[in-house]
């Protein structure tokens, strides 16, 4: 387990909201000389913390016009079931998220699309048609007051 102190939380802090600052800015932020917070940013880099770096995409811009959390309980509690079943949702460009619960249902998935229109073509001709689902339920997003996922 790496070891991470204020100084790099503050520097993780600073590279969640902007990914593209430059050494000289974080630098300024975090109270360090350039050369110091470029050597804290290529060991948390080399340690595995910061794991990459990628563009935050605007839904709208891209056609996105239905979100939906969906949870999903499988008919059959066994490691080759659990398994057809992420290898499909894998496949699936509509399931930006998928997650193995505890509860009542194993899969929790966010689901992306254009409309309310694909969102019922793919619960039914994707998601649907799959032999291990047992249940489905779906939540949809009306807003997102906060959400932090870059």
């Amino acid at each position: 387990m790496p070891k991470i102190d204020d100084k790099d939380r503050q520097i993780l802090r600073e590279l969640s909201r902007d990914g593209r600052i430059s050494n000289l800015d974080l630098a300024e932020r975090v109270s360090l000389s350039p050369s110091a917070s470029l050597r804290r940013v290529q060991a948390l880099e080399a340690q595995g913390v910061i794991s990459g770096y990628r563009a935050v995409l605007d839904p709208a811009a891209m056609g996105i016009g239905f979100v939906a959390y969906m949870t999903v309980g499988l008919n059959l509690h066994t490691k080759g079931a659990q398994e057809a079943f992420e290898a499909a949702v894998a496949r699936a460009a509509e399931v930006v998220e998928c997650h193995n619960i505890t509860g009542t249902v194993e899969y929790l998935l966010r689901v992306e699309v254009a409309d309310l229109t694909t969102y019922k073509r793919f619960h039914t001709d994707v998601l649907g048609a799959l032999p291990q689902v047992a249940t489905i339920t779906t939540y949809v997003v009306m807003g997102s007051p906060k959400d932090t996922r870059a």
